[in-house]
């Protein structure tokens, strides 16, 4: 094994020896059955090309995992880029993230079609009062996984609570993502810039004054395709970490800001992310139709994934120069911490939309034990709640 680990990763021109057609039959596989969330993602690739096929080593895989890291969007969506970059070059890049986008994207298509034409029958309506409680344990879940990586000392969970309370009283989470960052990375270097309590000062005026709140008090602004994919292009350049610090970004633009959806609706999207295979940002296709049809789903999801394609070409040949800097090793912790801060408050806001009354607190405390005792799939926690919702319908009929 190499004695540098943050070195380098080589250029793919170097590597990229497969083929194109390699590349789309494996990622249109995994695109089909990989369900689970990110860590089912990465799992499922790391058997499939390091394992089963040898693609690349162990220790490749886990600088391409590392970059994928490094960046904004869907860490497991970034990795199967850079991966499909690395065996078939510029081809293999492209191929491999629209094959693993596009099986999930035509399954959630499909669902918001139904959404939208039966989503408020009594049967649509049951299935959906199972399936959120069990949408909020596997976020807890995911959260307390998360924290015990990111939050290394009290700077980190300092900035965590911090972000955690101002989100709640809704500053914009896109200010308090980067505020964290800049804040955590000035204070871990600010004895290397000679001036160390005036720059915390400043920094934490910075990270206050530029997450003022952008949301209270704004009417709803007329829908336009132009609107649509300009947010969805901003939210696929901007949010680090897991798929699902998405939610806070969905809530902050889609119900406070646009007004274009509520609550319950945005809870829906997050349930038919976790129902159908791939990244959860699919999310964006379920959203783009409810809104704006067929046209705003394409439109939604090519913009959200747009992003990622552009930063794994421009990040790949200086991936370890980033990973070698102190500066930009503090902003992504803090970035990380901050990440969880709004996971925690999103965890919050969508709980009180979900838990509604004693069975769905139930069926929340039953999710919340299955998922830390035995770590099921979060694929079969979803069906599990969809069956109780169908159950419970049954029983309120008879």
């Amino acid at each position: 094994m190499s004695e540098d680990p943050a070195g380098p990763v080589p250029e793919p021109a170097q590597s990229a020896t497969g083929s194109t057609a390699e590349v789309v039959k494996l990622f249109l596989k995994l695109g089909t059955i990989a369900f689970g969330g990110p860590a089912a993602h990465i799992a499922m690739m790391h058997d499939e090309m390091a394992r089963r096929r040898h693609w690349v080593s162990e220790e490749r895989f886990l600088d391409l995992l590392g970059a994928a890291n490094l960046i904004p969007g869907p860490s497991s969506t970034e990795l199967a880029i850079y991966l499909g970059y690395d065996h078939a070059g510029w081809k293999g890049l492209i191929s491999a993230g629209v094959c693993f986008i596009l099986p999930a994207m035509l399954m959630v298509l499909a669902i918001a079609w139904a959404y939208v034409n039966y989503g408020t029958t009594p049967q649509a309506t049951w299935l959906l009062y199972g399936i959120k409680p069990a949408i909020v344990a596997i976020i807890i879940y995911a959260l307390w996984g998360l924290f015990k990586t990111a939050a290394k000392g009290p700077l980190l969970i300092g900035v965590g609570t911090l972000v955690i309370g101002l989100y709640l009283l809704d500053f914009n989470p896109i200010a308090l993502l980067f505020g964290s960052g800049l804040l955590v990375m000035l204070i871990k270097n600010a004895r290397h810039l000679g001036a160390g309590q005036q720059t915390t000062g400043a920094s934490a005026a910075l990270f206050v004054t530029t997450g003022v709140s952008s949301v209270a008090g704004i009417t709803p602004v007329p829908f336009s395709m132009s609107t649509l994919f300009l947010t969805f292009l901003k939210l696929g350049s901007v949010v680090f970490g897991s798929g699902y610090v998405l939610l806070a970004f969905l809530r902050n633009d889609f119900v406070h800001r646009l007004g274009w959806l509520t609550d319950r609706q945005i809870l829906d999207a997050v349930a038919v992310g976790q129902f159908t295979p791939g990244p959860v940002f699919t999310t964006a296709t379920f959203i783009g139709y409810i809104v704006g049809g067929f046209s705003g789903a394409v439109l939604a999801t090519v913009a959200i994934f747009l992003p990622s394609f552009i930063f794994v070409a421009i990040v790949f040949p200086v991936v370890g120069m980033l990973r070698r800097s102190r500066w930009t090793s503090g902003f992504l912790d803090g970035v990380n911490v901050g990440a969880l801060g709004l996971m925690a408050g999103v965890s919050w806001q969508l709980g009180r939309a979900a838990v509604i009354d004693w069975i769905t607190a139930l069926l929340a405390l039953i999710s919340c034990v299955l998922v830390f005792a035995s770590k099921i799939n979060s694929a079969w926690l979803v069906l599990g709640g969809a069956a109780a919702g169908l159950i419970i319908q049954q029983l309120f009929a008879n």
